[in-house]
């Protein structure tokens, strides 16, 4: 481009009225330039420009695509018309092309099932690894304790209360994950002795006197009892309950729980 074609040559001036200013492209007058201190907008930033683009560390589609995955629409189903989110309706839709023949269809749904299946494998047994490491780490910590005859806090969870099946992977835990879930074994341990408190009732009044006139109800009372101390018994294991109460004696040999007031609420509503 010439001189003479260059955009605002005929502004690019020197005078009086310029003050020796040279005016031009991407040069105001100084008259029209923005004032020291002085805002060129007014009327401020228009809303949403803030975040008209992502910063560096933002994945906003990310969130923009699960949105819309979840996002609910209407199909038809059979007679009805059910609302299923995107995401479920598009499997579905590459589920039923599969199973009706196209290959590409199978292909995509296979690999996908395959993906998830081996993604499933590797958390699962990640777990089981970590649980079996916690295991043998505190194994040892115990032993270490009860040959230097010192103590200090028990674990928890409790590794005897990690029941591990090498052949399944699974994971099962028998105990208290938190302190305060002790107070629930505790109690449980109070209500179990006292339904065998009145079990015992039930069963003296009848030896003392096999036609009593109750002895039906009392009967009926009794099993009713022994049923629930059987449920309770098969989730507040006995042998974990005993580790539970040594744990919460303290040296007046009473029961110290850690949330008093919410076990009290429950007895009330018992």
């Amino acid at each position: 481009m010439s001189e003479e074609d260059r955009p605002g040559r005929h502004l690019a001036l020197r005078g009086p009225r310029y003050s020796g200013y040279d005016i031009g492209y991407g040069k105001p007058p100084a008259q029209h330039r923005f004032k020291k201190g002085q805002s060129g907008n007014p009327r401020g930033r228009p809303k949403g420009a803030r975040n008209r683009l992502p910063a560096l560390h933002e994945q906003r589609l990310k969130s923009i695509v699960m949105q819309e995955a979840y996002r609910e629409i209407s199909v038809r189903e059979g007679e009805k018309t059910i609302s299923v989110p995107i995401a479920t309706a598009v499997v579905r839709a590459l589920a039923v092309s599969a199973a009706k023949g196209n290959n590409w269809a199978a292909q995509i749904f296979m690999q996908m099932i395959k993906v998830i299946e081996d993604e499933n494998k590797e958390l699962h047994w990640s777990y089981f690894s970590t649980v079996l490491d916690y295991k043998d780490a505190w194994y040892k910590e115990l032993r270490r304790r009860e040959q230097l005859g010192i103590a200090g806090p028990e674990p928890l969870p409790h590794p005897d209360d990690l029941v591990l099946d090498a052949r399944t992977g699974a994971v099962a835990v028998r105990g208290p994950l938190i302190e305060r879930e002790k107070d629930w074994w505790l109690l449980a341990d109070m209500i179990k002795s006292e339904y065998r408190k009145i079990i015992a009732g039930h069963e003296r009044q009848l030896k003392r006197n096999p036609d009593h006139p109750d002895s039906v109800a009392l009967l009926k009372k009794t099993d009713e009892l022994k049923h629930d101390i059987s449920r309770l018994e098969e989730v507040y294991l006995d042998s974990v309950t005993e580790r539970v109460v040594r744990s919460r004696t303290n040296s007046s040999g009473e029961i110290e729980f850690v949330d008093q007031i919410s076990v009290l609420k429950l007895i009330k509503t018992a």
